[in-house]
């Protein structure tokens, strides 16, 4: 494979951006405004395309990649667009994060066959495909200095990532299944200078969708920042890991806010 230059444009490729007002939209603005280029892959065009064109017009570079599925095949057809996109020698792959979901909260005896086909295809199958296209594309990189290595590949995870509770047996068996390839990952290619690290997120995300859920008591939620995550204080945490040296790489981090109970 083409060895290329560390002194090419950094590209981050992102799997998943909800509705453009959380934790992928964050990382997506937070990235552009360290100089990288986003490629930004997503099923939902009209989102997608909102976050693309706000990051071009504040002066970033952002290109949208609509994916029609998160099957392996359309992973991969749509990584080969993004490195067409984004080639070198101008151009390299430096970051990648995969943020996508389907979380599905329902009692267990409830729940369908398509209800579990589908969510592990985007919580775990999806994060296998997306992760092999991420990690041939850095085993391509030379080794940046001083940090030692050719690329991040960062996970979002839960607390569901960790332990299920009711209600949670579907989105928990997903969560957890992208947590062990994480891990998996950065204990076979760590050897090769490649960062992978899996972020849990624990606890309420300030987000429309956590707004609308919380009707009159959003008002505190707002303005209490003991009890709530910050999308853009998880993406400064998503560049943190970025900018690890060698001698110092964290495989989990957990983020949680200041009263949060765990």
């Amino acid at each position: 494979m083409l060895s290329v230059s560390n002194t090419a444009k950094r590209v981050l490729v992102l799997a998943g951006v909800g509705n453009a007002a959380g934790t992928g939209a964050a990382v997506a603005r937070r990235f552009a405004k360290e100089g990288y280029s986003i490629a930004l892959l997503a099923r939902q065009g009209k989102a997608l395309h909102h976050i693309e064109n706000e990051i071009n017009r504040s002066g970033g570079h952002a290109a949208a990649f609509p994916l029609l599925s998160y099957s392996r095949d359309d992973i991969s057809s749509t990584w080969i667009s993004v490195q067409e996109k984004f080639s070198a020698p101008e151009y390299n792959i430096r970051a990648a994060v995969f943020n996508a979901g389907q979380p599905i909260f329902k009692p267990f005896l409830e729940i369908t066959p398509e209800e579990v086909s589908n969510s592990l295809e985007v919580s775990t199958a999806a994060a296998f495909a997306f992760s092999r296209e991420a990690i041939l594309s850095f085993k391509g990189n030379d080794i940046e200095e001083p940090l030692g290595k050719r690329g991040t590949l960062l996970f979002t995870g839960a607390t569901a990532s960790l332990r299920g509770s009711p209600m949670t047996s579907l989105f928990a068996a997903g969560k957890s299944g992208a947590r062990a390839l994480s891990q998996s990952l950065a204990k076979e290619f760590g050897k090769d200078n490649i960062h992978v690290s899996h972020v849990i997120i624990d606890g309420y995300i300030l987000t429309d969708r956590t707004r609308q859920m919380m009707g009159q008591r959003v008002g505190n939620f707002e303005a209490n920042s003991n009890i709530r995550l910050s999308p853009e204080s998880i993406a400064d945490a998503f560049v943190y890991l970025t900018k690890q040296d060698r001698s110092s790489w964290t495989w989990e981090l957990d983020l949680r806010p200041a009263h949060e109970k765990w």
